[in-house]
């Protein structure tokens, strides 16, 4: 099976991504029977977007799988909704801070996910990783990737199982701040997001 597994570089004044992380060690070490493309994004609003949708009608996957960082989440969450807004809390990589606009203007107000959610949920949490369905995945790129390449499998009609997921923070990354924040050891997401693809590819 053909899956397209996407991360963030590091953004927010952190080094790290978790998202960049897990991307890069199962591209280098992917489940049996799985052609995964790994790609890591930009933190530059339209420019993520513009990459996904390029990669989704380049690489024909058989699977779209989008991965993001969430600081505060405390287990792997499975995003349900992309909502068609725009609202940043924080300056993307490019310095651009976005309010209250649209992510594709006179489109749809909000997508489900096309993946098998609580599959997905039940598969994680059965090799002991917390995990959850999530019914918000914000209105910063995370939501906007997720959004754009919904919207652009609609489009083309094609039925393409697609989602976001988010990740926690690495104990890495709590250190870089006085402030304590919710972590996951990285062997944990690579295994959870392992999961994913095997219960996609299986």
């Amino acid at each position: 099976m053909r899956i397209l597994l996407t991360g963030f570089e590091p953004f927010g004044g952190s080094s790290l991504n978790p998202s960049a992380m897990v991307v890069d060690a199962l591209t280098s070490n992917p489940p049996p029977g799985v052609d995964l493309i790994g790609v890591v994004l930009p933190v530059i609003g339209v420019e993520a977007g513009d990459r996904v949708v390029e990669l989704a009608e380049s690489e024909s996957p058989d699977a779209i799988i989008l991965l993001g960082e969430a600081t505060g989440r405390t287990g792997i969450s499975l995003e349900q909704v992309a909502i068609n807004l725009r609202d940043y809390r924080m300056t993307d990589n490019a310095g651009t801070c976005t309010t209250d606009e649209a992510v594709v203007e006179g489109a749809p107000d909000a997508y489900f996910a096309t993946l098998p959610i609580m599959r997905l949920v039940d598969a994680i949490r059965a090799i002991g990783v917390p995990a959850s369905r999530s019914l918000t995945a914000g209105a910063f790129l995370c939501n906007e990737i997720s959004y754009r390449v919904l919207h652009a499998n609609a489009l083309a009609g094609r039925s393409i199982p697609t989602g976001f997921v988010h990740l926690p923070r690495v104990p890495e990354q709590c250190v870089e701040t006085e402030t304590p924040h919710a972590s996951m050891a990285l062997d944990r997401q690579i295994a959870a997001i392992r999961a994913i693809l095997q219960s996609m590819s299986g």
